[in-house]
Formats: C-alpha cells, sequence, structure tokens
C-alpha cells in the first residue's frame, strides 16, 4: 500500500519550486510547474543521477498541485514491499508523481500493474509524472508497451548543479540569513562534505543554529568541531 504521511510532513518544507535552484534544469522545471498546475499539460519523465532534483521536482509537483485544489498522490516505488499491490491501490488522483521507477523494473506483475494505470490515468484524465535514474529504454523494463508509453512521455535528463552553482547557492542563503561564508570554508567544507545540495543547505540550517548559540562566526576550525561533535561524516 501506499505509505501515507501526516499532512505536516507529506511535502518537506525546503521541497518546494521555489528552493529548487534550476541551473540547467529550467525547461524541465518549467514543464513540471505546468503539469502540477495546468490540466492536459503533457505528462513528464525525468531521469538523472542521485542529486540531481528528481524527487524534489515530482514533491514540489505534489504540493503546488494540492495547494491549487488538486487531488495528489506521491510514490516512491524503492520505500513501497509490494510494488504492484501499491499500483493497483492508487485512485482518485489528479496527478500521481511516481518516483524511482526502476525498483519495478523486471517485475512482471509490477511492470503489467504501471501499464493498467497508465492506460487508466489517460481514461480518466489525470496527470502522471515519472522520476526515474535512467531513461524508459534503459531503465530495465521488460515489458515493451510500458516501455513505449513511458517513452512517449516529455523527458528531461536533469544534471546536478556544478560545484560553483552550488558555492553561489550557499553563499546566497547564507547572505540571507546573515551569515558570511568565507571563500575558505566552502573550499575545506566541498573538499570533505558530500556535495549533494540537499545535505548541504541542510548543514547550513544546523551551523546557522550552532554559531548563533556559540555566539562564533562560521570558520574552518568551527566548522571542523561542529562535524565532529555532531558525528557528521566528512571524506
Amino acid at each position: 500500500m501506499i505509505p501515507q504521511l501526516p499532512l505536516a510532513l507529506r511535502w518537506p518544507r525546503r521541497q518546494r519550486f521555489e528552493h529548487f535552484h534550476a541551473g540547467a534544469n529550467a525547461a524541465a522545471l518549467a514543464a513540471v510547474q505546468a503539469l502540477a498546475l495546468e490540466p492536459g499539460a503533457p505528462w513528464v519523465y525525468l531521469h538523472g543521477a542521485g542529486g540531481s532534483g528528481r524527487s524534489h521536482l515530482l514533491m514540489a509537483a505534489c504540493q503546488a498541485a494540492s495547494a491549487a485544489g488538486r487531488r495528489v498522490q506521491y510514490l516512491p516505488l524503492a520505500s513501497v514491499g509490494d510494488h504492484a499491490a501499491a499500483l493497483r491501490g492508487v485512485a482518485g488522483s489528479e496527478l500521481l508523481a511516481l518516483d524511482d521507477l526502476g525498483a519495478i523494473a523486471g517485475n512482471r506483475e509490477a511492470e503489467h500493474a504501471l501499464f493498467d494505470l497508465y492506460n487508466r490515468a489517460r481514461a480518466e484524465g489525470s496527470a502522471l509524472l515519472f522520476a526515474a535514474d535512467a531513461t524508459p529504454a534503459s531503465l530495465g523494463i521488460e515489458l515493451p508497451d510500458l516501455r513505449s508509453r513511458l517513452g512517449a512521455c516529455t523527458q528531461f535528463a536533469l544534471k546536478p548543479l556544478d560545484d560553483d552553482e552550488r558555492r553561489a547557492v550557499l553563499k546566497a542563503q547564507a547572505a540571507s540569513r546573515g551569515i558570511d561564508l568565507d571563500d575558505s570554508v566552502l573550499d575545506w567544507l566541498f573538499a570533505r562534505y558530500a556535495r549533494d545540495l540537499g545535505a548541504l543547505l541542510d548543514l547550513l540550517d544546523k551551523l546557522d543554529v550552532a554559531s548563533l548559540a556559540a555566539q562564533r562566526r562560521i570558520t574552518v576550525p568551527f566548522l571542523r568541531s561542529f562535524l565532529r561533535d555532531a558525528g557528521e561524516t566528512t571524506s
């Protein structure tokens, strides 16, 4: 069955369109926004490496569509035990976002369930938004008709922000909080910490609180001490 989250946790605060830093993904962002808010917009299939913003865009679409009064569901297939049952149990959504589509590749029953769901959504006028780490042709889907239907969606290859773009986002977010992040701090951080933008922004939230509590600037020694005390992994 689809995991049901409390309303307050269903759409995380940072997973909104306004917090998506598009970089080279501006066209994908525009297409997902249209799908979330405009009935009849083309269905979208997003693919890209981890950290490219796939899940962010799916949850942002659900949040925006829900705020606009549309019925939405988000189904993270990698976290679902019985994929076929979950897919067959979906009903009543005007927008359905299916994440981690590769989790069902090679599962005959689940592939047929998604094929049926796809056709049912078309007949009912619902919208589907897909995300995976590969294109439909490269995902390992064995059902030819399902591959064909997924391939008919508008496809976008998401590209993670490069280091310069991540640095610019971090500096801007820090400046909005009155924090001056020196280049030396960013150099140390990017050399030793996970570079996923979401993880970096979460870290900035924690550093903001810790530096205020300690009444100290965020310097390399402060950052090193904070990460050590917090048990955060660095490379």
